[in-house]
């Protein structure tokens, strides 16, 4: 017959063998050296999927554009720009949000993608400016002038600012607890001793 002490040494027995397999060990804090290389890691994920998104609202922006151009809006091209950069604009929000960033915070959705989308004029304003100064100051008024201004110039230093504006008002990290970081933390250190 099983004494009630034989019940608690197995259920003791299996508690212990599980969390010698379950790798809590692992959360001992990294060296400076491993935080740095995922900290790179990670970034360098986000700047791939960044430019994979930027990529293909490139094509859809740049199609759109010249479209615009080739039909209703020959002589336009701040209009054609502003209509051609805001789809893209939509798209790229949806892409970004559910790829880019899922891992990261969501703040209240609206907030969020008005931000987006103010973040994204502002780039938008960065492209106009280029484009119209290359156009109307400069007088260079052909088609692929208007492609290198708009999109060699104004998309480049537009896409740095959304990079950087995103990721410090948008997309931020999720928070923790620092209370619940120490205290696993201790425990960590406790178990490991």
């Amino acid at each position: 017959m099983r004494s009630l002490a034989d019940g608690n040494l197995a259920t003791m027995w299996r508690n212990f063998n599980e969390w010698r397999h379950s790798g809590y060990r692992e959360a001992v804090p990294a060296s400076p050296a491993q935080r740095l290389r995922d900290a790179a890691k990670a970034i360098f994920h986000e700047i791939a999927k960044f430019g994979v998104v930027g990529a293909v609202n490139f094509v859809l922006d740049v199609g759109i554009f010249n479209l615009l151009l080739l039909g209703p809006l020959e002589h336009k091209v701040t209009t054609a720009k502003v209509i051609s950069t805001s789809i893209a604009i939509v798209s790229s929000y949806f892409m970004n949000r559910h790829w880019t960033w899922r891992h990261m915070q969501r703040a209240h959705p609206g907030r969020e993608l008005s931000l987006f989308m103010a973040i994204s004029g502002i780039g938008l304003l960065i492209a106009i400016g280029c484009l119209d100064f290359s156009h109307y100051v400069l007088h260079y008024t052909g088609k692929l002038a208007d492609n290198i201004a708009a999109y060699g110039f104004g998309l480049v230093i537009g896409m740095a600012w959304r990079f950087w504006a995103f990721k410090k008002w948008i997309f931020l990290p999720v928070e923790t607890d620092p209370a619940a970081e120490t205290d696993a933390a201790d425990l960590t250190v406790r178990t490991t001793l």
